[in-house]
C-alpha cells in the first residue's frame, strides 16, 4: 500500500479562480499501484461533450472504471483543468463511492447513495463542467483513485484533505473542451 502525493497534485488549488452518441475507450496510467482503465462518453484525447460543460446541461460525465485492485474498499474520483488561467482548477471530487466486482460504473449526472462531495474551484459541491475562457481547448483529467480503506472524506473535503490517502491504484482519462 502506498500513499498518494498525486491526489494532492489533482486538487491543488481548491480556492483558486481560474477558468471560468459516443463511444467508450479507455486510458491508463500507471500512478501509484495498479494501473485502472477509465472511460466515459469521449474517446481520450477528444472533445467533452457540451452535456458536460457549462455551456449545455453541467452534468458529470459518466464513469467507468475497470481493473480495479483486489481489496479495493473505496474508489475517489476527481476531474481538473491543469490549462487553467490561474493554474489547476479543480471541478469535481467524489468520494465514498463502492465498487462492485472489480470495477465502477458512475452514471452521467449521478451522485450515488453514501457518496461524499468534494468543493471544486468554483466554491460550490460537487461537480461543475469545463468553461474556459475562450481560446484554445483545455484539457480536463479524470482521475479515479483505489482505495484500500475508507479515505474518512466529509462533505465539501479539499486538496488538504485528501493528501497521504492509502492508493492502491489509480487511472486517468483526459478530454478536451474549447469555447470559441
Amino acid at each position: 500500500m502506498r500513499t498518494a502525493p498525486a491526489i494532492m497534485a489533482v486538487l491543488v488549488a481548491v480556492s483558486v479562480a481560474g477558468c471560468g452518441g459516443s463511444s467508450k475507450s479507455s486510458t491508463t496510467s500507471p500512478g501509484n499501484g495498479a494501473s485502472i482503465a477509465v472511460s466515459s462518453d469521449f474517446k481520450p484525447g477528444a472533445t467533452i461533450s457540451r452535456a458536460h460543460t457549462c455551456d449545455g446541461r453541467d452534468v458529470s460525465p459518466p464513469v467507468h472504471a475497470t481493473g480495479l485492485p483486489g481489496g479495493t474498499s473505496e474508489v475517489v474520483v476527481t476531474m481538473h483543468d491543469p490549462d487553467a488561467p490561474g493554474g489547476n482548477f479543480i471541478h469535481w471530487g467524489v468520494a465514498g463511492l463502492k465498487p462492485a466486482s472489480g470495477s465502477l460504473l458512475l452514471p452521467a449526472g449521478a451522485s450515488p447513495s453514501g457518496a461524499v462531495l468534494g468543493r471544486n474551484s468554483f466554491g460550490s459541491l460537487g461537480y461543475r463542467g469545463p468553461c474556459p475562457p475562450s481560446g484554445p481547448a483545455h484539457r480536463y483529467v479524470i482521475t479515479v483513485y483505489a482505495l484500500g480503506q475508507s479515505s474518512g472524506l466529509r462533505k465539501g473535503f479539499s486538496a488538504e484533505d485528501v493528501s497521504g490517502l492509502p492508493v492502491l491504484g489509480q487511472g486517468t482519462l483526459t478530454g478536451r473542451y474549447a469555447r470559441r
